[in-house]
């Protein structure tokens, strides 16, 4: 079966806090109708300071996924590792992991984008050593042990509900984020489909006597959204696509490395490029994916929209994925 993931970063641009607040708790409902039938995965993420709303606080928002459902996972893809404190961090996801009973997923990552950092007064050339200190910390943390933090003895409580830590992946598209996930025995995330970085990762586990794994995007990764008349959701819709796929283009730099960049500057170009999918129900269980992740609130989709792609993939895609794998 493959895996389903629906994907949730709540942007919507122009937003009054009433649009906002009902976004938000649509998100929630839709989570858990997800669960109940049978969706493997809610996924978010984390930027700041964004002009449309983009989703700051990922964990608060997997708290209330937790709440409102049973069995999904929750993956945090990723967070910005340095723009956090490393205890504060510990506790929380600690806390998280417990009240879900392991089913929180965390990506750290270094992110891309310096006004970010300047934001939280954090010092971008630090980055890398930041987010050693941070997984490293984590790591001690979860033990329940005291350990030494900036000069000082340290105990962080309470441990988690995962043995023996919750479950850690390091996430970039460099060589340094490799190098660091194998020197901490950590499962490691590429941003994008890069092989060549998966055989570096597992040269520098031999190197340095640690296991590891990859969570590798496949070479194709597409933002789906399901409707009977493509043709149609694309004219009316296709501008919430858009807009979050050029939010993205103005965030990463021609060094970044992901499996949801764009170059298009039109819906026509975006359409043409793939990256942003949307199917008929047929369509969709057409492209064999190993993985399915549904987008249905992208750029400020409305949200009766993103309901009605939600239940054409719950309806009419899941069940006939679930039969294909039998």
């Amino acid at each position: 079966m493959p895996v389903t993931v629906v994907r949730f970063n709540l942007v919507e641009p122009g937003a009054t806090p009433a649009s906002l607040s009902a976004r938000y708790r649509a998100a929630l409902e839709m989570a858990a109708y997800a669960d109940d039938h049978g969706i493997t995965t809610v996924q978010t993420e984390e930027h700041h300071g964004a002009a449309n709303n983009w989703l700051p606080s990922p964990f608060a928002f997997a708290g209330a996924v937790f709440g409102a459902t049973r069995k999904i996972a929750v993956t945090v893809s990723a967070i910005i590792g340095p723009l956090h404190d490393p205890l504060r961090l510990a506790e929380d996801i600690a806390v998280l992991d417990l009240l879900s009973g392991g089913r929180l997923v965390t990506v750290a990552g270094i992110g891309y984008r310096p006004e970010e950092y300047a934001l939280f007064d954090v010092e971008w050339k630090r980055r890398g050593r930041l987010q050693d200190e941070l997984l490293e910390t984590l790591l001690k943390a979860w033990t329940g042990e005291e350990f030494e933090y900036r000069g000082r003895t340290v105990r962080v409580t309470p441990r988690p509900f995962t043995e023996p830590h919750p479950l850690l992946l390091v996430g970039g598209s460099s060589q340094a984020a490799a190098r660091r996930a194998a020197r901490l025995g950590l499962p490691f995330f590429p941003s994008a489909h890069l092989p060549e970085l998966e055989t570096y990762y597992k040269e520098r586990l031999v190197e340095y006597g640690t296991e590891g794994w990859t969570m590798m995007p496949a070479t194709e990764q597409p933002l789906l959204h399901i409707a009977e008349d493509p043709n149609r959701a694309w004219s009316e819709y296709g501008g919430h696509f858009l807009h979050e796929a050029r939010t993205y283009a103005s965030w990463q730099s021609g060094g970044i490395r992901s499996a949801v960049k764009s170059a298009a500057t039109t819906v026509d170009e975006l359409r043409a490029e793939g990256v942003y999918r949307i199917l008929t129900p047929d369509e969709c269980v057409a492209q064999g994916l190993d993985n399915y992740v549904l987008h249905p609130l992208s750029g400020g989709m409305p949200v009766e929209e993103g309901w009605r792609s939600l239940r054409l993939f719950c309806d009419n895609v899941l069940p006939r994925l679930k039969d294909l794998e039998g």
